[in-house]
């Protein structure tokens, strides 16, 4: 067993000023796998004082300068790539053949693309007779969650540090493990002290005491809604900026022409992916309620193709959830969705057979879902599908948008030009017309309780840029 017993601190691996740990637990085993420290608020103003003294130096530094060092991150992200996919596949459960292709791809790609987007970056132009120029907030605090922690690491730390910012770092306490790769990865490449730090420990003390620093400029938080809100509450104490990426309860609309053979399978991978655990995830299909035995067979079909089982093993689809109590959160959601009136097509909350060990739920299809039902409304965050029937393409478009959240939706048509104006009408940060894949490259954020702000590409560099009009 690996003990990981410092953070990472103005460039060094140090002590933390707590003594406590937080025991990592493999989902697949249940055993501990590696204990980290416990941080304390002492380390996150320790890491804040380094990331402001570095400010500076760092802003100072030429974009193309610092898109080289984020090179070398992407390269040895790389190199260490079957490595870090065991790691993610051992701490978050997610199967390995889609843990080399999501979790650690996607991470190379957002350091290459922020260091790309970050070099050709106008960050000055004129407009009238004033200078409009963008410029580093300063120090970011980053807090970011476990169901794609090397990614969402990524997503905020590449695109900050490209902007001209430092960093400090609050992984997830349940899937750290890649977060230290990459610190390990940012101590080598030769990064000036204090530019990346961090700091390992729960929400509640670490997390808080980052969104509450007054030394912090912006926190960018990925996380639940509740989080999010009491993130922004303690960042409000000092006015700061705060970028969220939430919760989602994402649609996916068969218009009445739409093949459920061809569009069904696709909507329950998408929703089952990461064993469901994916903010963004597809977990509501709106269908035409004529289509709706067709529909269920198809989704019966596709969940049940689908096999639960190690991560590790070569051809499982589904991985275990990431805790027990996550595990026991999504089969109360199932539980309680079938006491409200929904019929099971496939899967339930017994647990799968022949698993004995492990937080393994079965793959879940829930049809004749109604908007009066808590699995139309929350966030299950598990391998658990919702179908939910319409009679007018009006009342499609109602019950997609009837939700708190605006993350992602979906539609489904042979008419590209009818998919696109149900598209148009559905209030969510990024929509797929049939099968098209989500594009890594665009900005990804919601509407809604979904959040505030967008990762990625020129808008996602843009989040990390104050803006400043200079009159000449």
């Amino acid at each position: 067993m690996h003990h990981h017993r410092q953070i990472y601190l103005d460039g060094a691996w140090r002590p933390s000023r707590g003594t406590d740990v937080i025991e990592v637990v493999n989902p697949t085993t249940e055993q501990v796998m590696c204990t980290v420290p416990q941080g304390t608020s002492a380390d996150v103003d320790a890491a804040v004082d380094a990331a402001r003294r570095a400010f500076p130096g760092w802003w100072d530094t030429p974009a193309a300068r610092r898109a080289e060092y984020l090179g070398r991150v992407a390269d040895r992200l790389e190199e260490r790539a079957a490595e870090l996919a065991v790691l993610t596949a051992r701490d978050v459960g997610a199967p390995l053949a889609f843990a080399r292709a999501a979790h650690v791809a996607l991470p190379v790609l957002s350091f290459r693309h922020a260091a790309d987007v970050a070099s050709a970056y106008a960050y000055e132009r004129q407009e009238g007779g004033s200078l409009i120029v963008r410029e580093p907030y300063g120090v970011v605090g980053a807090i970011t969650p476990w169901n794609y922690p090397l990614h969402q690491i990524a997503a905020k730390v590449a695109y900050a540090l490209a902007a001209g910012n430092t960093v400090v770092l609050k992984p997830s306490e349940v899937a750290p493990l890649g977060a230290w790769a990459l610190a390990e990865i940012f101590d080598k490449v030769g990064l000036p002290p204090g530019v990346f730090n961090m700091v390992s420990g729960t929400g509640p003390v670490v997390g808080e005491a980052l969104a509450a620093h007054p030394g912090v400029d912006l926190v960018s938080f990925t996380g639940s809604t509740a989080v999010g809100r009491r993130v922004s509450r303690l960042a409000a104490k000092t006015v700061k900026r705060v970028t969220l990426e939430l919760g989602g309860k994402s649609p996916a609309v068969l218009l009445p022409d739409a093949d459920p053979v061809e569009a069904v399978p696709r909507v329950v991978v998408n929703a089952f992916l990461n064993s469901g655990q994916t903010c963004s995830a597809l977990t509501r299909l709106v269908v035409p309620r004529s289509r709706l035995g067709e529909v269920e067979q198809a989704a019966r079909q596709a969940a049940e193709a689908m096999t639960s089982g190690d991560p590790l093993a070569e051809g499982a689809h589904l991985g275990p959830l990431v805790s027990a109590t996550q595990r026991e959160r999504v089969r109360a959601h199932i539980t309680g969705a079938l006491a409200e009136g929904a019929r099971l097509v496939t899967g339930g909350a017994a647990p799968p057979d022949g698993l004995p060990q492990g937080y393994f739920v079965r793959p879940t299809v829930l049809s004749e879902v109604t908007p009066r039902m808590a699995v139309h409304r929350d966030e299950v965050f598990g391998p658990v599908l919702a179908i939910e029937p319409y009679d007018s393409v009006a009342e499609a478009v109602r019950l997609a948008n009837d939700s708190d959240y605006g993350l992602a939706a979906a539609v489904w048509s042979p008419d590209r030009d009818r998919a696109l104006a149900v598209a148009r009408l559905l209030r969510a940060g990024q929509v797929g017309v049939n099968s098209a894949d989500l594009n890594p490259r665009a900005p990804f954020g919601g509407y809604k309780q979904s959040g505030n702000g967008r990762e990625h590409g020129v808008l996602g560099l843009e989040e990390f840029l104050e803006i400043k009009s200079v009159q000449v």
